[in-house]
């Protein structure tokens, strides 16, 4: 790997003479700008405002740009010179638990190589320092033209810096988290944490950049003049209505990826907290509809009692119109009696005087 920068480690009274190699390469896939109708390579030219003419690497410098518009030139020489100790040193200032590092703050990372027989000794010192402590080395270094703060820590049998952003550069999350209120349960956060038991852990030698496989081939397929091949259709999810059923549904799923039986339990249905309007309005709904039973159900009663009133009116009446018509066959039958009682007797006079 070839060293970017060379300098030393200084720890305490002690110089480490080191060189610094990048610890990452990217493996992305990079395009160039063509022109579309022939596909001719679109390119920069760096051209000299004051000539008028393209100049070459080698004539190119830097300068700092003063506030009026005055150009200050700054040489390679003249950065070399800074009034800094951090200039080509790496100073550690501090050794802190790992924990204390807001990964936030993490940039590039860089190995350490030991620069020459010399360097072996302390190097293997210090190393061997940071894994017997269980800490990590707070530094600052120079490059690049700016200082940077750094952390150094054991990988393997190497030591390993990464940079690290100064705090007043890592933005506070202000306006990032929910702004509604939302009570999460016991038994939705068992449910999560059984999810995440279920998915367990991973190997990351396992991960790999998909997208990059898939854009080489279509690439392979252009350049074979075939037809690219063809978008897999994307899995339809629906809405989660339920966040315990949503839960239990994906643990399910977890388990049943790995090989295991799930467990034929039922989450209990419990809708998810939706805005304030709509919660608002899902209450005054339901008011509205136990009021509408309300009603309904006191007209039932009400209509009920008036059909029992008019069956009871009916039946008195019916009552005493039977009484009436048996009243009036009584007397009837009475004036009937009375009748044939004297033509009766009429009957008997007449045959005693014959």
């Amino acid at each position: 790997m070839r060293s970017i920068w060379n300098g030393a480690i200084s720890f305490g009274l002690v110089s480490i003479p080191i060189k610094l190699v990048n610890a990452t390469e990217s493996h992305s896939i990079s395009f160039r700008q063509v022109h579309t109708e022939d596909n001719g390579r679109i390119r920069y030219r760096k051209v000299c405002e004051l000539e008028d003419r393209e100049v070459t690497q080698s004539e190119i410098g830097k300068g700092y740009e003063d506030a009026d518009g005055t150009i200050i030139p700054i040489t390679d020489d003249d950065l070399s010179h800074l009034p800094l100790p951090t200039a080509r040193t790496i100073e550690i200032v501090a050794f802190v638990p790992a924990d204390r590092i807001d990964p936030l703050q993490m940039d590039a990372a860089y190995y350490l190589a030991a620069s020459g027989a010399p360097a072996a000794k302390p190097y293997t010192l210090l190393r061997e320092a940071l894994k017997r402590s269980h800490k990590v080395a707070i530094a600052k270094y120079a490059l690049r033209g700016r200082e940077r703060l750094g952390m150094l820590r054991v990988v393997g049998d190497a030591i390993a810096m990464h940079g690290l952003l100064w705090p007043d550069e890592v933005r506070a999350p202000e306006g990032v988290a929910p702004d509604v209120d939302v009570t999460v349960r016991d038994k939705e956060l068992d449910l999560a944490d059984a999810l995440m038991d279920t998915l367990g852990e991973v190997d990351l030698e396992d991960l790999h950049d998909e997208y990059r496989a898939a854009l080489e081939e279509v690439i392979a397929a252009k350049a074979a003049g075939e037809a690219p091949p063809e978008t897999p259709e994307p899995a339809k999810g629906g809405k989660v209505l339920d966040l315990m059923a949503a839960l239990e549904k994906s643990v399910r799923a977890a388990k049943e990826s790995r090989g295991e039986e799930p467990r034929g339990e039922e989450a209990e249905v419990t809708p998810m907290p939706s805005e304030r309007p709509r919660a608002a309005a899902a209450k005054k709904t339901a008011a509205k509809k136990t009021a509408a039973k309300k009603a309904t159900t006191a007209k039932a009663t009400t209509a009920k009692r008036a059909t029992a009133a008019k069956t009871s009116a009916e039946k008195s009446t019916t009552e005493k119109t039977t009484a009436r018509k048996s009243t009036a066959r009584k007397s009837t039958a009475k004036k009937t009696t009375a009748k044939k009682s004297p033509a009766k007797k009429a009957v008997s006079s007449r045959k005693r005087s014959a």
